[in-house]
């Protein structure tokens, strides 16, 4: 079953419960918890789904402990942080603990407020470290398209990256902005922008420049007929998307991918500590990659607060993601699931229900000494994401 599924299940299981759900206890185990192992969070174990979190900080301050609903931790850092609401309430930020908690946190990235029918994602983009007082994303288990379940995704613990997060936050911000700017101007054109496109007509009617000033007189009488353009022009641009999508298909160029610059390092990430385990589990990964005899890219790692990325030069290039908390261990791929188990017949592989880009499955290990022994399924993801690039590389 896929993450969309699980969602639909959720939906259909809170829409049954609703009416029958009163105060914030039974709102957090009838509909949020519920929702929390749908993002593959495994609510029962207290070290991943931490209810009624007290941090260090606050025992050391406060005369009455502050405390928030639930923290979610990801190989042993906390990732996200949510306050719950009873049903009914609205899912509004009525407390300062949370944003206390989020400020404090160094590894916390996304504070979420819900009532379990509504979810509000907050992070920092206005002040680095600062919660904002607004969400940049909202999540309504009743209400949702295709759009909302790819938003969704991110915060997923198999897809958890909080620079991927905040870069997406950031652009979702701008693209609700400029699109309420743009249906704005639409509807009722600015004088500014009239008086741009008075100036420009005579490069596209010659003959019919405006001489003189652009006076008020001159904006008020093309007022109406730069409306009626835009009515028309809208019309044009639907009638030749919808006759071109008809009539033939449509051939999409697919551009060369370019060498992305690198990103100046979160101050954030130069807290993470790499442990041995992740360094021993590197090095073993990358004596394996060095058995292939079709490809020879360089093979390097990205630590973050969730997982420990193996990539090819590139953390878009990643081809092995590891979970290696004391608790839990595994190794997410880019491979079908059926592959995987072919060449990890030993092991559980489990599919994974959310994912971005083409990640597809997750083996459990109990160390990294297992990873020897997943010696041909480790090979064949190199070579199979090496496969990809080996053009690009090539023509650098």
């Amino acid at each position: 079953m896929g993450f969309t599924d699980d969602i639909a299940k959720v939906s259909e299981q809170v829409r049954k419960r609703a009416d029958q759900v009163v105060g914030e206890e039974s709102t957090k185990m009838s509909l949020i918890v519920p929702f929390l192992s749908a993002l593959g969070y495994d609510v029962y174990d207290p070290s991943e789904v931490m209810p009624e979190y007290v941090a260090d900080f606050a025992e050391r301050r406060a005369r009455q402990l502050e405390k928030v609903d639930y923290a979610l931790a990801i190989n042993g850092n906390i990732v996200m942080l949510v306050e719950a609401k009873a049903r009914g309430q609205k899912a509004e930020v009525h407390d300062g603990q949370l944003s206390r908690y989020f400020n404090a946190l160094v590894t916390t990235k996304v504070a979420v407020v819900t009532n379990g029918i509504e979810y509000r994602f907050f992070t920092d983009l206005r002040h680095k470290n600062i919660m904002d007082k607004e969400p940049f994303f909202t999540f309504n288990i009743f209400e949702y398209d295709s759009k909302d379940i790819d938003n969704l995704k991110f915060f997923h613990r198999d897809n958890f990256d909080a620079v991927a997060i905040t870069s997406h936050a950031e652009e979702m911000v701008y693209v609700k902005g400029m699109t309420q700017l743009v249906g704005n101007l639409l509807r009722s054109p600015s004088e500014e922008f009239v008086r741009f496109l008075v100036a420009e007509i005579g490069a596209v009617v010659p003959g019919y420049e405006i001489q003189g000033r652009i006076t008020g007189r001159v904006i008020e009488k093309f007022k109406p007929i730069v409306k009626k353009s835009i009515q028309q022009s809208l019309v044009e641009l639907m009638t030749r998307s919808l006759s071109q999508e008809i009539s033939q298909p449509v051939e999409i160029e697919v551009e060369p991918e370019i060498e992305e610059e690198e990103e100046p390092q979160d101050p954030q990430e130069s807290k993470i500590v790499t442990t041995a385990e992740e360094i021993t589990a590197f090095e073993q990964i990358k004596a394996i990659t060095q058995i292939s005899k079709s490809y020879s890219f360089e093979v390097k790692y990205k630590d973050t607060a969730s997982y420990f990325g193996i990539n090819l030069g590139k953390t878009t290039w990643w081809f092995l993601r590891l979970y290696l908390s004391s608790q839990k261990k595994s190794i997410i791929t880019r491979l079908s699931i059926n592959e995987v188990k072919s060449l990890a017949p030993n092991f559980e592989v489990q599919e994974i229900t959310a994912s971005l880009g083409d990640a597809a499955s997750k083996v459990i290990i109990t160390s990294v000494t297992d990873i020897d022994k997943l010696a041909s399924l480790i090979l064949r993801c190199y070579e199979a994401e090496a496969a990809k690039h080996q053009t690009i590389k090539k023509s650098a």
